[in-house]
């Protein structure tokens, strides 16, 4: 199993890199919270990794903490969660805030996630209760850096691509962008623009 990559980051998106390591680029996907931790292309990178095998696939999920990776094994052990849908609930909630929530029982920001309704959202908190106790200090610490600012339309393209990503219909993710950028200004970082639409979209 491949536990950790570093290498040169070759390609990123707000879900997904591509690391070269001695001549072989690996993809991993990736939460936001890790995306906006990323340096820039051309640059070394170091990434934990949780490999998921499939009969027809072996898939890398990269995080720029232990933290985050454990919250992300901590979510899988959730019946109806698989890896997916993992990446998705840590790109609208950040690890440290989602281990709260699961602890508190708080449904409504499990909900706050596209695809987690009030079925899975109180599931995932009745099954991680008590082993979200366990990963509770490693998630601390994990609020993402702030990055640097881009003009209304780079910053509206990255977070359609985003919304797009996490499985939103491309005539809301459109929509939602617009008037989160309209709110927050495209300066805001990715990560806090992608949680507010998802905000939005779970109204």
């Amino acid at each position: 199993m491949i536990a950790r990559l570093e290498g040169t980051l070759l390609e990123r998106t707000p879900t997904r890199v591509v690391i070269d390591v001695r001549g072989v680029g690996y993809e991993a996907w990736i939460p936001l919270s890790t995306f906006s931790q990323l340096p820039d292309e051309g640059k070394t990178v170091a990434l934990r990794i949780f490999t998921h095998v499939r009969e027809d696939a072996l898939v890398l999920y990269g995080f720029a903490s232990e933290g985050e990776r454990a919250v992300f094994e901590l979510l899988l052990h959730a019946s109806g969660v698989g890896p997916k849908l993992a990446q998705r609930i840590l790109s609208g909630i950040d690890a440290s805030a989602l281990v709260r929530a699961i602890r508190a029982s708080d449904l409504a920001t499990l909900r706050t996630v596209p695809g987690v309704g009030a079925k899975l959202a109180e599931k995932i908190c009745v099954e991680l209760r008590e082993r979200a106790i366990e990963v509770a200090g490693l998630a601390g610490g994990t609020e993402p850096a702030r990055g640097a600012g881009g003009e209304d339309d780079a910053a509206r393209a990255q977070l359609i691509s985003a919304l797009l990503n996490l499985q939103t219909p491309r005539p809301k993710a459109e929509r939602v962008a617009g008037e989160v950028i309209d709110t927050l200004g495209a300066r805001a970082e990715l990560g806090e623009l992608v949680r507010a639409a998802l905000r939005r979209l779970a109204r």
